[in-house]
């Protein structure tokens, strides 16, 4: 049985420059990136590889209609590496680019093509929280179908994964608590699925410890000591990327899809929901198999005496950082609590399958009422 992988090679830099040299990025390559990345730490390095600004394709999470515009015009050119610099949008998209022959992104997942790699793939990551350059997966918007979809194959590894500090330091503060709380998802479910091991598990340790005692340092000292512990946050995410690229999520992910493939909820903030509520569900349904040692983990970070209500504990110090709201403030209507439950046991046993418990459509309608 195979205990753990880890695809790509991994990299620190202390900025870009230093990685371009490395790299010898030029001609041949394509830099997926933003504008708002391109103009401060790109531009004046004269790069002689082609640039691909996402916002000329539209902006929000990628969905269908915005990769198939993007593989028509990348398509005809033969490029030999795709480097993506960017948050996790930018990199599901660019683990696309490098699929031989996709001109309609549905085709690819719901597998009615050969699924070929033809190009070689870089990831820098500019979020702490995806920890998509380690992971074979990329998150799709399907417009028509309204939700989003995951497709897991190996050809989407990255072949090399950067980190660089000093492009984190730009992301605005909620959009730091929010990809990086996704990261402490990762690690959280990713420790208690069915699939994990001892390896898996230290670096979900690791990666929990990690981001919990940043945020607890930050509600004591500020938002903007984030930025003096940045690489704490940026290595943690990656850790948590390895753990559950090799055991998986469940559904915490799972019940986030459908809010955020129809309200258009960015993918850490929609998870985010849903964190602590699902754990409540598992701790009640088996309060002594494996969540119980990862209560007794948050409890000793959290400094309190015993895991009884760790989970409110956890919450305290999330929504200290960033106060979540009911979800019928992001649009969601009240008969929508059925059909996004439907949804998820119709559309998402992939990640089902990783659940901690067994989660049945009852108490899946339950966790929805309650944040409602």
């Amino acid at each position: 049985m195979r205990l753990l992988q880890v695809k790509p090679e991994i990299y620190k830099f202390d900025n870009i420059k230093s990685f371009s040299e490395f790299f010898n990025i030029g001609s041949g390559d394509l830099i997926l990136t933003n504008e708002f990345l391109y103009t401060p730490f790109m531009k004046e390095l004269n790069l002689t590889a082609d640039f691909l600004l996402r916002e000329k394709y539209g902006r929000g999470e990628p969905s269908d209609e915005m990769i198939d515009a993007i593989m028509k015009d990348v398509n005809p050119k033969d490029y030999k590496r795709i480097i993506a610099i960017g948050g996790g949008s930018i990199v599901d998209i660019a683990k696309l680019l490098v699929i031989n022959n996709v001109t309609k992104t549905l085709d690819l997942f719901e597998k009615k093509i050969p699924i070929v790699k033809g190009k070689e793939l870089i990831i820098v990551p500019t979020t702490c929280g995806t920890g998509s350059e380690v992971t074979n997966i990329s998150i799709v918007e399907f417009k028509a179908k309204h939700t989003k979809m995951g497709l897991a194959t190996d050809e989407l590894f990255a072949d090399y994964a950067i980190l660089i500090p000093e492009l984190v330091k730009v992301l605005p503060y909620k959009f730091f608590v929010t990809s990086s709380v996704d990261a402490l998802i990762h690690a959280v479910e990713s420790y208690v699925s069915p699939k994990s091991n001892t390896s898996t598990e230290l670096f979900s340790i690791k990666a929990i410890e990690l981001i919990l005692n940043g945020y607890i340092s930050i509600v004591k000292k500020g938002p903007e000591h984030r930025l003096e512990i940045i690489d704490d946050f940026l290595i943690g995410s990656n850790l948590a990327g390895i753990a559950f690229s090799n055991a998986g999520v469940g559904a915490v992910h799972a019940l986030s899809y459908p809010l955020g493939g129809s309200y258009h909820v960015p993918h850490g903030e929609a998870n985010y929901q849903f964190f602590t509520e699902v754990f409540k569900a598992y701790n009640i349904k088996n309060p002594n198999g494996k969540i119980k040692k990862i209560n007794s983990i948050l409890a000793e970070i959290l400094c309190v005496p015993n895991d009884d209500n760790i989970y409110d504990e956890l919450s305290k110090v999330l929504d200290t950082l960033l106060v979540r709201k009911p979800l019928r403030e992001y649009g969601m209507k009240i008969e929508e609590i059925e059909s996004f439950t439907d949804n998820v046991i119709e559309g998402q046993q992939r990640l089902l399958v990783n659940n901690y418990a067994h989660l049945d459509r009852e108490e899946i309608l339950t966790i929805y009422k309650k944040l409602y």
